[in-house]
């Protein structure tokens, strides 16, 4: 992929023209072809990435490669190419990127862009006639035959001169071109000096930089929000305030809450593990009325907590903290405290309320009355939730969604940027469209996370409705199969708008594969999650390796949404009882590798057993003036409870090697980031990894050995 010179011109779509005759013959004054065709001189089709026609934009965050596609073809048998060109926010031409041929006889082109800051940027495909290519094809044939020899000379000549003309040539280009066509013209040289002087590699050198074009055809331009990097790069961790510093009160029996002043050792904690953002599930006050117990029981004792989602009660709702974790003014010293951590705040966004919440009686057209009078409350069948009522946003949508976008505006106003917005799939999209466009509209720094685990319909409708991130699937895929499979899904068929934070846990969500699979699991899922996306979270407790799970359910057992769970999680560390240090390395390398830091420049690689599972990153990045290429390969055993071993075959291009890379002996070195070991490594080599000494290797290639 070579990248060509701007130039100050702006590419429109052109549909060629045609000499019919003279006007006064015709008697026809109206463009020909007309401009309303839907085909340029070179037709192009299929671009990506488009989202619905460009009705929504493609999203993307500052320094990320977007792999831009297109299917450009032309009649007859002359050569073509393609060009990507992406514009700023101002519709200035920033880069433009001659795109690389796909598989041979699919007419399709791929190149990869790179916009530089936050704003609305657009790109377009150019198709044009490659003139210089299609004489060299002709050339070499029919002057290897003796045929047309001094033909396809003077065409050559005639070629090279009208290119050493071009206003945008450099005075080294124009020399270059004019001596090539003076040679070829010069019938004193032999055949062979004359189509080298054509062929030289100073020649291909120029016109590969920036290439001889004719009948140049543009599509339309294409939108790309580029968001800030929050929106699709960090590092996640949930915990709950009230049980950071709970402590238990012997003389009462019962345990008393921690606050928002005791819970900024959770911000050390996260912070100390090199996490970009601590997320806090809701801080508002909790309902009485059918509060849940232990274990989501439906009778709850008197100092049983309850869940807090179960938001409201007659201190206040959606716009007030819960008396047991402090004031306002505790919580700002609280988001103070984490952005001198260099966090950020993410806060719980559930549209639902109690049935103490102030809206039910202030509101009650808010919410769904069922035959009965009765209000409905919220079912996901065979789960009852008695305790809270869904919001109804058919009765009074206007109403309903400017107090929404009040709540989130009072809490930006706190410091809260990021919002992780609990089943979002249960509210109609126009909703969010409408929210997350008023919201960006102050305050376009906001982001917000979509907690949907639901049809891929509509999770991707939610991402088109301005969601910037949203959960996945991830945590269900744990064979090598379905890993692979989702891997190519996310990075490669969905990453247009769809962003995927790969959780390895949440308070609802314990697999079975944790359940069972021992400390190997949570290093494995933890690896995975980390390097395979440049989004992931934990849930507190996966630090402490915590697997039981209710009987017959897939959370945890004595889950903290109905209880206080206060932790040791220092002494853990000390006793070496904690994968906190694991974590730790594991945010440290992707700090430190760009290419962890993309979506799209995912490679799943081969390998021979059907529990490894290997793939790699690569992404180049300027450091201190120069173009460095930093690449990842990632190979991780699934199975917890074997030692596997294979051949993993790596595809040598889509690693970017050049020629410092390789040992003498055709090999390369790859440096293990988690154990320190290194190796040489090639097309095919052989790996052991024992779940109970280390399950996976995050590899580097160490660049320019020679």
């Amino acid at each position: 992929m070579e990248e060509e010179d701007v130039v100050d011109r702006e590419p429109t779509e052109q549909h060629g023209t045609a000499e019919l005759g003279s006007e006064a013959d015709s008697g026809d004054t109206s463009e020909f072809p007309s401009a309303d065709l839907v085909y340029g001189r070179i037709p192009i089709t299929d671009v990506s990435p488009v989202v619905e026609g460009g009705r929504f934009p493609a999203t993307a965050i500052p320094g990320e490669d977007i792999r831009v596609s297109a299917t450009v073809f032309r009649e007859g048998h002359d050569s073509l190419g393609a060009s990507a060109v992406l514009y700023d926010p101002q519709g200035r031409e920033v880069q433009r990127v001659t795109m690389t041929p796909g598989e041979p006889g699919t007419d399709s082109f791929h190149a990869l862009l790179r916009p530089g800051s936050v704003g609305s940027w657009s790109f377009a495909i150019e198709g044009w006639s490659d003139l210089y290519d299609t004489w060299l094809h002709a050339a070499e044939i029919k002057i290897g035959v003796g045929q047309d020899v001094e033909l396809m000379f003077k065409e050559g000549q005639l070629l090279f001169e009208a290119a050493s003309k071009e206003s945008s040539r450099s005075a080294e280009e124009s020399r270059a071109f004019e001596n090539a066509a003076a040679r070829m013209a010069d019938t004193s040289l032999s055949v062979e000096d004359r189509l080298a002087a054509g062929t030289s590699d100073e020649v291909k050198t120029y016109v590969t930089e920036r290439p001889l074009r004719d009948l140049l055809s543009s599509s339309q331009r294409y939108p790309i929000e580029v968001e800030r990097e929050a929106a699709g790069r960090g590092s996640w961790y949930e915990f709950f305030p009230r049980s950071e510093g709970a402590t238990w009160d012997a003389e009462a029996g019962q345990w008393i809450s921690g606050n928002f002043r005791t819970a900024v050792q959770a911000l050390d904690r996260a912070a100390d593990m090199g996490f970009d953002v601590a997320y806090l599930p809701p801080i508002h006050p909790i309902g009485r009325d059918h509060r849940k117990g232990p274990n989501n029981s439906l009778e709850a004792g008197p100092q049983d907590p309850g869940s807090p989602w179960a938001i409201g009660s007659p201190e206040g709702g959606h716009d007030a903290i819960h008396p047991d974790l402090g004031t306002f003014e505790d919580f700002d010293a609280f988001v103070a405290h984490a952005h001198d951590l260099g966090l950020e705040v993410a806060l719980d966004l559930a549209l639902q309320a109690s049935p103490d919440h102030p809206w039910v009686k202030e509101h009650p057209q808010w919410f769904t009355t069922r035959a009965d009078g009765t209000i409905a409350y919220a079912e996901n069948p065979p789960k009852k939730y008695q305790d809270i009522y869904p919001l109804n946003f058919d009765n009074d949508p206007q109403g309903l969604a400017h107090e929404v976008l009040r709540v989130v505006e009072l809490w930006i106003s706190h410091g809260v940027d990021i919002f992780r917005v609990d089943n979002p799939h249960t509210k109609p999209l126009w909703f969010w469209e409408w929210l997350i466009a008023r919201v960006r509209e102050e305050h376009p720094d906001t982001v917000f996370l979509a907690e949907a685990f639901t049809r891929p319909a509509m999770m991707q409708g939610l991402a088109k409705a301005g969601f910037q991130q949203s959960y996945s699937y991830f945590t269900w895929r744990n064979t090598k199969e379905e890993i692979e499979e989702y891997l190519e899904e996310v990075s490669h068929e969905t990453s247009s708008a769809y962003r995927p934070n790969f959780f390895v846990n949440t308070p609802d969500i314990l697999t079975e594969y944790l359940q069972f699979g021992g400390p190997a699991a949570f290093k494995v899922r933890a690896a995975l999650a980390s390097t395979a996306s440049p989004l992931w979270g934990v849930y507190a407790g996966y630090e402490l390796f915590e697997h039981v799970a209710r009987p017959g359910a897939e959370e945890y057992m004595d889950n903290e949404k109905y209880e206080l769970r206060p932790r040791d999680f220092a002494g853990a560390v000390e006793s070496g009882q904690s994968l906190a240090p694991y974590i730790t390395r594991l945010n440290e390398i992707r700090k430190d590798h760009p290419a962890l830091g993309d979506l799209q420049n995912l490679t799943v690689q081969s390998t021979t057993d059907s529990a490894i599972v290997a793939f790699s990153k690569t992404k180049t990045v300027e450091q201190d003036g120069q173009e460095v290429t930093d690449t990842v390969i990632v190979v991780i055993n699934t199975d917890t409870h074997a030692t596997r071993e294979a051949t993993v075959w790596l595809d040598l291009d889509s690693l970017n090697l050049g020629d410092h890379d390789f040992n003498e002996d055709g090999s390369f070195w790859v440096d293990d980031l988690i154990s320190g070991d290194s190796w040489k490594w090639g097309t095919h080599n052989y790996v052991r990894l024992d779940p109970y000494i280390e399950p996976a290797h995050i590899l580097h290639i160490r660049r320019n050995v020679k």
